[in-house]
């Protein structure tokens, strides 16, 4: 983008050869296998990026939107899964315990997650709560010198190999009585209850936790009883712009795919390029990429610059995702029975990027949010 500056375009020329060579040769073996890329994973903590929007004082970057989402976007193209598990970690934990937990809860925690050494994952959602999420019912109640947390939480992204989990709950009966903690895995009564298996995103793990009289010290505490309401909503905005990043690097790789396939593949003794309906599908997945390229950097730009707005961070994530879906869908009929196979990425790709269109809030849920800003007058009425 025009406006990148040059900090930018380096981290997105580094994000862009380590995915290249950390990712994409074994993105189709390891989906296969359903296994994380804990070697990548490493290297992404070498490459300073686990902490992307972390203070340096900690080892973070210190960066912003439009950094992480050039991070999500590179990686997105080699392998979505991997780079859902590191937006889970580098803006779900990361970044929340950046920016609302105690200098001693962030002394603590942020070096090794920032370093690689420790993986992380925060838990929202539960068995009957995903788009209702204020509606949680695990519960946190103060015993002595401790917090005695009672519930589970579900499809949460990398919950079975995170030591950290950055945890709301429930400390009252008032829908906004909600509350953080920073949970470690050897917490007592606390567990990996279920692993869960997935159409796309399978390298990206995901895991079903259970808090059964789980013990955790009143220091694990982040912030005052209540507060968490807030905070996620704060960080439910920068997670569906940068989250948008990921598809935006899905819909880039079919049409790299697309690209190169048109200019290989023969029929009737012409390469695919020489016909006009591969053309226009080509010309036309292109146009769409860009398109979703400049709205969602758009809405980076202002992020940064402190128009933060969660009706374009609904946006953007309702039309990307929606976007991205359709290219890949293209991507598959350009490819014919081939697109069809896994002899190709681009039915890795497409399954992934169904993902994107429920996590961080489904379709559905996104219209929600839009319609009601934008009717907002007229609901009053009703």
């Amino acid at each position: 983008m025009w406006f990148f500056t040059e900090e930018e375009r380096q981290l997105q020329k580094t994000c862009r050869d380590f995915a290249r060579a950390e990712l994409a040769p074994v993105a189709e073996k390891l989906d296969t296998q359903e296994k994380f890329n804990l070697k990548a994973f490493k290297g992404m903590g070498e490459l300073g990026v686990l902490g992307i929007t972390a203070d340096p004082e900690y080892g973070g970057a210190g960066l912003g939107a439009t950094a992480a989402t050039i991070v999500m976007e590179e990686f997105g193209k080699a392998d979505p899964g991997s780079t859902l598990s590191y937006l889970a970690h580098s803006i779900l934990c990361v970044n929340n315990i950046d920016k609302n937990a105690s200098a001693a809860q962030k002394e603590k925690y942020l070096p090794k997650l920032i370093s690689g050494e420790h993986i992380g994952c925060m838990g929202m959602s539960e068995p009957g709560y995903g788009s209702d999420a204020v509606g949680m019912q695990t519960k946190a109640v103060k015993h002595g010198e401790h917090y005695l947390i009672n519930g589970a939480k579900m499809w949460i992204t990398n919950g079975n190999l995170a030591d950290v989990t950055y945890l709301y709950t429930r400390t009252g009966p008032g829908k906004k009585d909600l509350t953080t903690f920073i949970v470690d895995k050897s917490a007592p009564g606390f567990s990996v209850s279920k692993e869960i298996h997935k159409m796309g995103m399978r390298t990206s793990p995901t895991a079903e936790l259970a808090f059964e009289n789980c013990q955790v010290p009143l220091s694990a505490r982040v912030g005052e009883e209540g507060d968490s309401v807030v905070h996620m909503m704060k960080n439910l905005e920068i997670e569906r712009i940068t989250i948008a990043g990921i598809s935006l690097g899905i819909a880039q790789a079919c049409v790299d795919q697309c690209v190169k396939y048109a200019g290989e593949r023969k029929q009737f003794g012409k390469n695919l390029a020489h016909f006009q309906m591969i053309q226009k599908m080509i010309a036309e997945m292109a146009t769409e990429t860009e398109t979703m390229r400049r709205l969602l950097y758009t809405v980076c730009y202002e992020y940064d610059h402190g128009n933060r707005s969660n009706q374009l961070a609904s946006m953007v994530k309702l039309q990307l995702p929606k976007m991205a879906t359709k290219i890949a869908l293209d991507a598959i009929q350009l490819h014919g029975g081939y697109g069809y196979s896994r002899e190709f990425p681009v039915e890795r790709l497409m399954r992934d990027n169904k993902l994107m269109e429920i996590g961080a809030g489904t379709n559905e849920v996104m219209i929600m949010i839009i319609a009601k800003n934008l009717l907002k007058d007229a609901l009053k009425d009703s």
